[in-house]
């Protein structure tokens, strides 16, 4: 076995390590990348994986598949860098589609099923406003910046059509562009020389997609350009995917129903892995239609659709990243595309709690998630189970109850 074949081996098993084992979102999944990758395998350097991860944190789609993708370009070229891809986001893919089965038979076979998960899908709502805050701590650093995420917020919580976020990420982009006096100053700054293979690569994609989900109106077509597109608009992680994926498949196409959306979410925020898995979950159940087989091809449509953009948009920008960084144009409109993200997490915060029963039940939910998140270590596995746990229960009481016991 040659020395590559053996480091690919190496590689590839670390990468399947982090995918079953990374809870607890980005800042955990890093210190475990350092820890593995960096200290023990020795595959890149701290301040390499550092910059790596700033860079896919500034470019649209999921920064840990991005990462984990930008190492191993780094170590064996594209080859290894899409066998990571598939080993890093199939088990939390797997898990998804496996959970909108368990979705689904539940509400054919038992009625009232969800009812199981009476608590979980406020809590999920306890997880964004925790997000919410955790991001906007990060991002928001100016008035100006404050001002465009109250604004972004507004324009979501009224219109909130799926094709209007993009609109809103580049205004936001080109209104801080202007304070690019206020970044400091690089020097040696050299020609940039960008190779377009990539960037052509995901164009045309996203370009092909809507032309045949526009003339052939195949479901599994539509729904990979649906998620391509989202994957390719998303700054700001898992979290900013939300009010994106809620207000296209739940309010717009109505392919689930508020309840599933938000049941799925909490889930999802149990498994290991990346947090865009959530799309597998969405995908099969937009296909629910066509059975079994269909809800597995759109959960796999789905995971294609959600990580190839950012997949193809980290190795086209890595090569040139270096130079174009230097640009303090570039590195100012990076505040108006995070402020607009902040907004937007914002909006969905109201927008998934507005078809939920506005009880005590669901505002103790919401607020205990929070408390858990922001004050206690618990794992966020183990804050689902208790949620689970405790409608289990409240479905137990409210059954004695009607039997008179």
């Amino acid at each position: 076995m040659t020395v590559r074949r053996v480091r690919y081996y190496f590689y590839l098993k670390d990468v399947l390590v982090l995918s079953l084992t990374a809870f607890g979102g980005p800042q955990v999944f890093l210190a475990m990348v350092i820890d593995i990758m960096v200290n023990r395998r020795r595959y890149i350097t701290e301040k390499d994986l550092i910059e790596l991860n700033a860079l896919c944190q500034v470019l649209p789609g999921p920064t840990s598949t991005q990462t984990i993708c930008a190492i191993g370009f780094r170590i064996g070229g594209p080859l290894l860098a899409y066998l990571s891809l598939i080993v890093w986001i199939l088990p939390a893919t797997i898990l998804m589609i496996a959970t909108a089965f368990l979705i689904e038979y539940l509400q054919e076979n038992t009625p009232g099923a969800l009812n199981f998960a009476k608590f979980i899908q406020p809590m999920a709502i306890g997880y964004i406003i925790f997000a919410a805050q955790v991001t906007i701590r990060k991002m928001i650093h100016t008035i100006e910046a404050a001002v465009l995420m109250m604004i972004a917020a507004f324009v979501a919580f009224f219109y909130n059509s799926p094709f209007i976020f993009p609109v809103m990420l580049v205004v936001g982009g080109l209104v801080t562009t202007h304070n690019y006096n206020k970044q400091p100053v690089v020097e040696e700054k050299s020609s940039i020389k960008i190779e377009w293979g990539n960037f052509v690569l995901w164009g045309g994609v996203l370009v092909t997609a809507a032309v045949l989900g526009h003339y052939t109106r195949f479901l599994p077509v539509r729904l990979f350009e649906n998620f391509y597109r989202n994957g390719s608009l998303i700054f700001g992680g898992g979290q900013v995917l939300v009010p994106y994926l809620y207000t296209e498949f739940v309010e717009f196409k109505n392919y689930l129903s508020s309840e599933e959306f938000l049941t799925g979410y909490a889930i999802s925020q149990s498994i290991p892995g990346p947090t865009f898995s959530i799309s597998s979950y969405i995908g099969a159940l937009s296909m629910r239609e066509w059975g079994i087989p269909g809800m597995v091809v759109g959960g796999l449509v789905a995971a294609a659709g959600i990580f190839l953009p950012g997949t193809f948009l980290i190795f086209f920008v890595v090569r040139f990243w270096d130079e174009l960084k230097k640009y303090r144009p570039v590195r100012a409109a990076l505040e108006g595309i995070n402020a607009v993200s902040c907004g937007m997490l914002m909006a969905a915060a109201y927008l998934l709690f507005e078809p939920l029963e506005n009880n005590f039940f669901n505002i103790m939910a919401i607020i205990g998630t929070y408390a858990l998140l922001q004050f206690s270590r618990i794992p966020s596995p183990f804050i689902i189970v208790l949620g689970v746990i405790a409608g289990i229960g409240y479905q137990w009481v409210v059954k004695w109850i009607g039997l008179g016991i």
